[in-house]
């Protein structure tokens, strides 16, 4: 098992599923106000995805189709080529990111990977210099079993539709529902098979 921390602990074991999702820089609210009440880490994440989902300020680069392809690319590539892990599941939303992948590396490298050249990338097609792109911290979560698995696959195939961005999960053009649907192009690496292995 690796441990790393930063802010927030990460835990990861290698080729056991673990959702990850982090977001672009500024993407919420400076103002924004959590409850009061302690909340439990799931009830905080529903909180901020719901937030990120509903927020009509702050960056939204990833809505940008040329971006939103880039990063999907550099998803599948990692998986694919680098070898970095088993892509299961992923949605590129107007301003963050789902991924379920089973690693074959540290999230700590793992995430560095993509968010470093996707970073880099897209400031280059935007004409930004020396802006942080994405936010530093990424929030993770080790899959316990199949029935969460199952459970977070849906959730995030389901975010475009939550979000109001299209009535069915497959009309999504940057998800692996929508690629799977032919609405993208889909490479080998996405899919579920070999999960709990």
């Amino acid at each position: 098992m690796t441990f790393t921390r930063r802010r927030l602990p990460h835990l990861s074991l290698p080729q056991r599923p673990v959702f990850l999702t982090w977001r672009l820089h500024n993407s919420l609210p400076p103002n924004r106000a959590f409850p009061t009440a302690a909340l439990t880490s799931e009830q905080a994440f529903d909180v901020m995805d719901r937030l990120l989902d509903e927020t009509r300020t702050g960056t939204f680069y990833l809505h940008q189709p040329a971006i939103a392809h880039m990063v999907v690319e550099a998803i599948e590539y990692d998986s694919a080529v680098l070898k970095q892990y088993a892509l299961q599941a992923f949605v590129v939303m107007p301003n963050h990111i789902h991924l379920l992948a089973n690693p074959t590396v540290p999230l700590d490298k793992l995430t560095k990977s993509l968010k470093g050249i996707t970073a880099k990338r897209a400031n280059t097609m935007l004409e930004l210099t020396r802006k942080s792109f994405w936010q530093k911290e990424s929030c993770d979560h080790l899959v316990r079993d199949e029935l969460e698995f199952k459970k977070i696959h849906q959730y995030i195939e389901e975010n475009p539709v939550r979000a109001g961005l299209v009535r069915e999960a497959r009309d999504y053009r940057w998800s692996s529902a929508g690629w799977r649907a032919g609405v993208g192009a889909r490479s080998a690496a996405t899919g579920s098979e070999g999960c709990w292995e």
